[in-house]
């Protein structure tokens, strides 16, 4: 997986490469580096910037969502100077102002005031679940104003193929709605329709 699939995961954006992968503001994608702190306490983001690498998009969470803010201007800062790529943030962050103004992209569940512990430690680079999709070190985590997609680091080559027809599909018709054509019609909606209406 190199620099520049990331970048066209990115661009294809997640609702592309989540359409690509099969179903069962910012664009961004890169591998994922993994912090789980403990409930309240954000001790592990700290340790996660001593071991974040360029181009990779800080993951942290907690046991349970809760709007304590696991991020702020300072932590945000030590992200963007050692390179991340982005930070998912599955709680809350604080200094808002700041945090547009560094420029470094985030995404996250809440934006609240309450500051979170540094006193029990967590873990590093395990898998966590995030709003129902499990995240594992190195799998790819693409952000855009769609929200988050992820792509095991295993299948990044079979979904960005997946992805990109997508993309080509998804032009085309795009061609005929604009020449006028009804998703009714191209998606065999109608049929369906008039088959229920029939019985």
């Amino acid at each position: 997986m190199s620099e520049s699939d990331h970048a066209e995961l990115a661009r294809l954006g997640t609702a592309t490469v989540y359409e690509g992968g099969g179903r069962p503001g910012s664009r961004v994608a890169g591998p994922a580096r993994i912090a789980r702190c403990a409930q309240d306490d954000n001790l592990m983001v700290h340790a996660a910037m001593a071991a974040v690498q360029p181009g990779e998009v800080l993951v942290l969470s907690m046991p349970e969502p809760a709007p304590v803010a696991l991020v702020g201007d300072l932590l945000a800062t030590q992200a963007k100077v050692h390179g991340a790529a982005a930070i998912l943030v599955d709680a809350s962050v604080r200094d808002l102002e700041e945090l547009v103004e560094l420029g470094l992209p985030i995404w996250t569940r809440y934006v609240r005031v309450r500051g979170a512990q540094k006193q029990t430690p967590g873990e590093l680079d395990v898998p966590v679940e995030v709003g129902g999709a499990t995240i594992r070190p190195g799998d790819i985590v693409v952000l855009d104003a769609d929200g988050a997609a992820v792509v095991e680091h295993e299948r990044v080559g079979e979904v960005l193929e997946g992805a990109l027809q997508r993309e080509a599909y998804e032009a085309d018709k795009r061609a005929k709605l604009q020449g006028g054509a009804l998703s009714y019609d191209l998606d065999g909606l109608r049929a369906i329709v008039e088959e229920d209406d029939a019985a």
